[in-house]
């Protein structure tokens, strides 16, 4: 079984979630007493978060460079970062580290191709809605069309992680408004709809509504165990 390297802490209650999910994913695929062998390195998130809202992507590829170098030299064999947002600077880490970086989009994408959804809803951070980074990614290298929430909906999505799911807030009247804005991606011609951003999950099921959702947390998490065994 190979090492899964978990580059976490943005914020840890999705961390947590990832941690599960990859446990129980090797357990189920192996059987026994069987658990993953992770190393695992937990950043403080609120400097990330300033230097996020600060536009200086260059300070945290810095940090998070140096954490991914840490959790290569504990032994890892791949790596995974633990959150959508930050894979703006993925690049810039995958050029500091020798081990293979195994990308978010790129798992999430795998299943809309093999599903043969063409149209795809985002939610996420103001960053990863907006920027090229992740969509342009989709774009470009899947062939799919991504649609983002309008600007007013971008702002309560953005705010709903930052001040509530990033502090384990879980708030009924949050949720009305994430199904919300699901329904309205799907109205605009979504077939599906990604939760871009790995604390989305824990508010917005896929009980919830009859819009598929892509939780990236638990697909990561999938394709981790995928590649671990």
């Amino acid at each position: 079984m190979k090492t899964i390297g978990l580059l976490g802490g943005m914020s840890w209650e999705s961390t947590l979630g990832y941690y599960r999910a990859i446990n129980e994913g090797v357990n189920n695929k192996v059987g026994g007493l069987h658990s993953a062998k992770i190393a695992m390195y937990s950043v403080d998130f609120e400097p990330i978060e300033q230097l996020q809202h600060a536009g200086d992507w260059e300070s945290t590829a810095k940090i998070l460079s140096e954490a991914a170098k840490s959790i290569q030299a504990a032994g890892a064999d791949f790596l995974l970062i633990c959150t959508n947002t930050m894979h703006k600077v993925a690049p810039e880490i995958e050029a500091a580290i020798q081990i293979p970086l195994l990308h978010i989009a790129d798992a999430t994408a795998d299943i809309l191709v093999n599903e043969g959804i063409k149209s795809v809803g985002l939610l996420g951070t103001a960053f990863t809605m907006e920027q090229e980074f992740y969509k342009g990614r989709l774009i470009n290298n899947y062939g799919l069309e991504v649609l983002v929430p309008s600007k007013q909906d971008r702002e309560i999505v953005h705010k709903v992680i930052y001040q509530e799911l990033c502090l384990g807030k879980i708030k009924p009247g949050s949720k009305i408004e994430y199904l919300r804005i699901i329904d309205a991606l799907a109205a605009q011609g979504a077939e599906a709809v990604i939760l871009g951003c790995t604390e989305i999950g824990m508010l917005v099921k896929q009980s919830d509504t009859n819009v598929r959702l892509l939780d990236t947390t638990a697909i990561h998490a999938e394709k981790a165990v995928e590649y671990a065994t």
